[in-house]
């Protein structure tokens, strides 16, 4: 048999929650796996891992907004609940890239793109998302790209 699409990996885990008792956990990926139909009934596709981990990411963030304004707002106890999802939902996501390759990449997207000014930066984006989808916070890259470009 071949390895389990993302979305079927999620399914399996809904059903181990299930038969486990894990009602938080459960919750969440019920969550995740409503936010993937969701897409594929409105655009009538059928979501491959890419644009899983699309969602998952938009749900991270998501996420991290709300416990910073939780966290604002004195609210720790929400704060908190949207941690834990936080921690369930990175179990999907691939393995973060570490500070050193993120550099790498966008010294090397400059370079193919020839970007030297603000208006490139578009361009740079391009070339990054994708191979940093899921695995770095694209905010912080554009946060990078803008203060060499800068």
């Amino acid at each position: 048999m071949s390895t389990l699409s993302l979305k079927q990996r999620i399914q399996e885990d809904m059903k181990s929650a299930m038969k486990s008792g894990q009602k938080d956990r459960l919750g969440v990926i019920r969550l995740i796996l409503s936010a993937i139909k969701q897409i594929e009934v409105d655009q009538r596709i059928v979501l491959d891992d890419t644009q899983v981990l699309t969602v998952l990411d938009k749900m991270l963030k998501q996420r991290r907004d709300s416990i910073s304004q939780y966290t604002a707002a004195g609210r720790i106890d929400l704060a908190d609940v949207e941690s834990a999802e936080v921690v369930i939902i990175q179990e999907y996501m691939p393995q973060a890239m570490s500070d050193e390759e993120i550099d790498s990449l966008i010294g090397q997207a400059i370079a193919e793109t020839g970007a030297s000014v603000m208006a490139d930066m578009g361009k740079v984006m391009a070339l990054l998302k994708p191979k940093m989808q899921g695995r770095a916070d694209m905010g912080a890259v554009s946060a990078l790209i803008k203060a060499r470009l800068g």
